[in-house]
């Protein structure tokens, strides 16, 4: 994914969230997916760097401090605003993404689904694949380098 197709890079919708915190190098926003139900786990957000990188691994040292801020700051929002039980932290990054990002989620213990968090896909027999141990494309030996 190219950086003029990254939905990440326009960070005009991120800035209009309910809840938005910036530093010098990252973003927070409690936003989510429009084509989510808005009444499915309220107050979930992303954090990403504001230069695209496409995975934690190509993060300067100061995007990690950045992003570590960030996240105890999100925190504080949210147990604020909706005193979760729990939080679910999930990092996407793939080619297919572009621009890695980290969901933050608050999770509750009423939830249908609470038991399962982040981790169903490794729970899940029905998520075997065909060759469990066999090896990949190595599309995320991409990740770290710099150039």
């Amino acid at each position: 994914m190219s950086k003029s197709d990254c939905v990440f890079c326009d960070l005009t919708q991120l800035r209009a969230a309910d809840v938005c915190i910036e530093n010098a190098f990252c973003l927070y926003a409690s936003t989510r997916d429009p084509r989510d139900p808005p009444d499915v786990l309220p107050g979930c957000g992303v954090i990403i760097p504001i230069a695209h990188r496409p995975s934690p691994f190509d993060f300067t040292d100061e995007e990690w401090e950045a992003t570590h801020e960030l996240l105890l700051k999100a925190k504080a929002a949210q147990d604020d605003s909706l005193a979760p039980d729990g939080y679910t932290l999930i990092w996407n990054c793939s080619p297919d993404v572009g621009h890695a990002h980290l969901h933050v989620i608050p999770r509750f213990d009423d939830e249908p689904l609470a038991d399962r968090g982040g981790r169903s896909a490794i729970k899940v027999p029905e998520n075997r694949r065909p060759d469990p141990f066999g090896k990949g494309s190595g599309r995320a030996r991409m990740f770290g380098r710099r150039g």
